[in-house]
């Protein structure tokens, strides 16, 4: 019964969140486990069009019409211009596209070739920022936020044979959006993930979700949502490895629930990242794919992950390939970032700040590296707007049904330095709920910027009221980088959430790779002065009680247009412990051996 009020109250937000727009034709949330199922992929070359003015629509560019007589003209063509790699970002692929801001058309022709009895469906991995979809004219639906998946079923509506596919991105920042008007990471506009055909049977598998108990060492929770509200269809899970082989029927609103045990299951964990063949299958419809379990639960001011303490080993990583300064976007990208975080020693890696291609969630998955993820509610959020909350909770809800199955996410993270009020508080707390409605299985964190040092006790604390609805509290603090050190390191105190774990989310400071300088001077920003930074760092560490894990920022340098010292950071935020071109830094080292010295 618990599932099925989960389940309800998901719904019950979904119509919310679709009766708040009842005049715009919303994408819909994308069908779980894409790559698993029949598809066509659609990457590569598309033919473009820059629409700085706003003219596409108006103009009608979206249809292509043809040209009806010798005496009839049109002023645009896609074909024999502008040409742009999908999946990718406009502002790595040509020099006068570098800065944009704006709308950029997107087209191609495309081949639909279904079975009979089949449905269609036109999946996009992300696209930044906001996009409206075409099909032969029509206008299939628009879609906000730069990296969650939507789709559109395009059974209808898509012709046999050719068709014209024409997608609008902009990428504006605007005050409402998510994030707002000024973050600090590049703005990179356009498709920006895999784009596929996607093909089920009529009646499918919509949604389902496979869950190890949260206590339970070997006991196994799933629920089938079928396309269709109907009941006593059969539906089946299996694990064949297990010897594992469940049956149950829907129930009115096409959901099926069974719990069942597995002897002999071995827990997923960084050190044995075991991932099982799960087959879901229903009287229409099959699909598998690789599935970890693993336990995950908060007891005093530990985290314990199957049933024995963690202590998580992190670093935050962008979606960024800094030598080629664009958007990662492929499984041989996801291979190299997550590589060198890997070879750093670390356990876990917080993807700054927003949900990362799946091909960097599966691999982390493979190599036993677990993820906090969130959506980037980072800062000058408009917590008083209530369509901007809708957006957030749209956002997250997207996030949750991609990647719920992934035992390697550990966190949901719903703000990043939020500065508190009672709006904020309500923002927040409608995320929290709708993320523990929809997966109890995660932990709940945010990271703040707030702790202040106490002259009367000397030691950090922080006023912050929203920390109860947490299950982990996450600090990001700079010291002796934007903040000075009050004492020495070995003496700083800290008091923050006394009865909770306590993960420092952020800290370090910026360095050019290969400049030497005064390891005492700040403004050297030399590798000398990050290296000793990092180093007081860690012994101030050793000093926090409730301590469970620590996070530099962050593992590259990255491209950011908050950034403009002429000599030391050219758009580049230097605090990463690998430079833009791939070199590891001093503090690269003092992290390497601190994380090594951790079993």
């Amino acid at each position: 019964m618990l599932v099925k009020r989960i389940y309800l109250r998901y719904w019950l937000a979904l119509l919310a969140c679709v009766c708040a727009f009842p005049s715009v034709l919303c994408a819909q949330d994308a069908l779980i486990n894409v790559y698993g199922r029949k598809h066509t992929l659609l990457n590569g070359k598309w033919n473009a069009i820059i629409d700085p003015y706003l003219q596409g629509r108006r103009t009608g560019i979206y249809k292509n019409r043809p040209l009806k007589d010798k005496t009839d003209f049109k002023e645009y063509a896609f074909e024999g211009g502008l040409r742009l790699n999908v999946p990718s970002d406009w502002n790595s692929q040509t020099p006068e596209l570098k800065y944009y801001e704006g709308s950029v058309w997107y087209a191609r022709r495309l081949e639909v070739d279904r079975q009979q009895a089949e449905r269609v469906f036109l999946y996009f991995g992300a696209a930044n920022y906001r996009c409206n979809v075409y099909l032969n004219g029509k206008k299939l639906g628009s879609h906000e936020g730069g990296f969650t998946p939507f789709q559109f079923e395009i059974t209808d509506e898509a012709r046999e044979g050719d068709n014209f596919l024409a997608v609008e991105v902009n990428n504006t920042r605007t005050s409402d959006a998510i994030p707002a008007l000024s973050f600090d990471w590049w703005n990179y506009g356009g498709i920006t993930r895999d784009v596929m055909l996607v093909y089920t049977p009529d009646r499918y598998i919509h949604d389902y979700f496979i869950q190890l108990d949260k206590f339970k060492a070997d006991c196994i929770h799933a629920w089938i949502q079928l396309s269709e509200q109907a009941a006593g269809q059969r539906v089946k899970v299996e694990i064949p490895e297990l010897k594992v082989s469940c049956e149950a029927l829907t129930d009115a609103f096409g959901l099926a629930q069974v719990s069942f045990r597995a002897k002999e299951l071995a827990r997923w964990s960084p050190r044995n990242p075991k991932l099982y063949k799960v087959i879901v299958s229903s009287e229409t419809d099959c699909v598998q794919e690789q599935i970890g379990f693993r336990n995950l639960y908060v007891k005093g001011t530990e985290i314990y992950l199957n049933d024995e303490p963690v202590f998580f080993k992190s670093v935050g990583l962008h979606e960024e390939i800094a030598q080629r300064q664009g958007r990662a976007f492929s499984r041989q990208d996801a291979v190299a970032l997550l590589t060198e975080a890997k070879a750093l020693g670390v356990n876990t890696v917080r993807l700054a700040h927003y949900p990362q291609n799946e091909y960097i969630v599966h691999l982390a998955e493979e190599m036993g590296i677990m993820l906090w993820e969130e959506i980037p509610l980072w800062q000058g959020i408009d917590f008083e707007n209530d369509v901007t909350r809708t957006k957030a909770q749209r956002m997250y809800r997207e996030m949750i049904l991609r990647d719920r199955n992934r035992c390697a996410l550990v966190f949901w993270g719903v703000a990043n330095e939020t500065a508190p009020s009672q709006a904020r508080n309500a923002f927040l707390k409608s995320i929290v709920d709708l993320c523990r409605q929809m997966d109890s299985t995660r932990l709940v964190t945010a990271a703040f910027d707030l702790p202040k040092l106490n002259p009367q006790t000397g030691a950090f604390e922080m006023e912050e009221s929203f920390v109860e609805e947490l299950d982990v509290v996450s600090v990001n603090k700079y010291m002796g980088w934007y903040h000075h050190w009050p004492m020495p390191p070995t003496q700083v105190k800290w008091n923050i959430a006394p009865d909770k774990p306590l993960i420092f989310s952020e800290f370090g400071g910026e360095a050019l790779y290969g400049q030497s300088g005064d390891a005492t001077v700040t403004s050297s920003w030399s590798e000398e002065y990050q290296e000793q930074l990092y180093k007081d760092n860690l012994e101030m560490f050793s000093r926090v009680p409730n301590l469970v894990g620590v996070s530099p920022w962050i593992l590259f340098d990255f491209r950011s247009p908050y950034r403009f010292h002429p000599t030391n950071q050219e758009g580049w935020n230097r605090k990463g412990l690998v430079s833009d071109q791939g070199y590891r830094k001093k503090a690269w080292y003092v992290m390497k051996r601190y994380y090594d010295s951790i079993r």
